[in-house]
């Protein structure tokens, strides 16, 4: 059986300390939306109720392309979430894939990612690299002494902003966002500092693990908002694991094809819209994903109402 034809995914959610009610009203706190999850349920078509993970079992490079298959097999390659953010996250580091080899094992990957701010109160900022001059033995008694923020980049965050996060970049979200994450499929979080709140068997620090992957170096820029036109895309963020791009319409439909190559996460952060694929047509609502299969090809955007959607893809 060919895979064709973009399916609903159901999100999971996390109801950590730092979490606000902007993803689920009803439900504070809530942290975060799995929207892209090995263990998301599929929500439409014919294999709705089975998992993600469970249907590129079934369908690997069908489901997932070429590329990607040849990369990671037929495991999902990505984790895309969204955050709502009422207060501060902690002082965090990911390890890269060698590094999550050594400390974690074979079958886990290291967490590169990258964040796009959907929303922003005017005051927001986060916490991103070090500040010039922090040498490896500033940072290591800084870790222990509990004094790291002092040494810590602020940059200030606006809606529309996007940044890419590499491995061994010590960073925190401030309160006051509403953001979109990808990253590789991976949840390897070694948290450096958590604004003294109580340390229990969920909320841990890392103080050793992170001494070995923090990379004082490492140093956070942001991607300023820009313009994008009626029916226009824009990419925010490319690298070796995955690409992220923002499409946006008022009336003017978009074409996009998925060259067999790599399914198309698509995420809908504003409005509403129509896509339309060969025999297979399915609607969006605001902070609904749904996944292209890299076997379904061309296919089309059309807007119900004017949109901004991220699609995430491997190139």
């Amino acid at each position: 059986m060919t895979l064709q034809g973009a399916f609903l995914l159901s999100p999971q959610y996390r109801d950590y300390v730092w979490g606000g009610n902007r993803l689920r009203p009803g439900h504070s706190p809530t942290a975060e939306a799995w929207v892209v999850y090995e263990q998301d349920q599929i929500a439409s078509g014919i294999h709705a109720g089975k998992t993600l993970a469970e249907v590129a079992q079934m369908y690997a490079p069908q489901l997932l392309g070429r590329r990607v298959f040849e990369q990671t097999g037929s495991r999902f390659p990505l984790l895309i979430k969204l955050l709502d953010v009422a207060d501060w996250l902690s002082l965090q580091v990911h390890p890269n894939d060698e590094q999550a080899f050594k400390l974690e094992g074979e079958s886990f990957f290291g967490k590169t990612e990258a964040w796009y701010f959907i929303e922003s109160r005017e005051d927001a900022e986060m916490l991103c690299g070090l500040r010039p001059g922090t040498t490896p033995e500033i940072l290591e008694q800084a870790i222990k002494d509990g004094f790291l923020v002092d040494y810590m980049q602020r940059l200030p965050v606006k809606e529309g902003d996007s940044i890419f996060i590499p491995p061994g970049m010590i960073h925190a979200l401030g309160p006051g966002l509403l953001l979109y994450e990808v990253q590789q499929t991976s949840d390897i979080t070694y948290r450096v500092f958590d604004w003294n709140r109580p340390v229990t068997s969920k909320r841990q620090l890392h103080i050793e693990k992170s001494l070995q992957v923090a990379d004082p170096s490492a140093s956070g820029k942001i991607n300023p908002a820009s313009p994008i036109s009626d029916g226009g895309r824009t990419t925010l963020i490319t690298c070796p694991y995955f690409t992220l791009e923002l499409l946006a319409a008022r009336e003017n439909e978009i074409d996009l094809d998925t060259g067999s190559t790599s399914f198309n996460a698509l995420t809908v952060i504003q409005g509403s819209l129509h896509l339309k694929g060969d025999n297979w047509e399915l609607d969006l609502m605001q902070f609904d994903t749904a996944l292209v299969p890299a076997a379904s090809g061309a296919y089309r955007v059309c807007p119900l109402e004017p949109y901004r959607l991220l699609r995430a893809f491997v190139e």
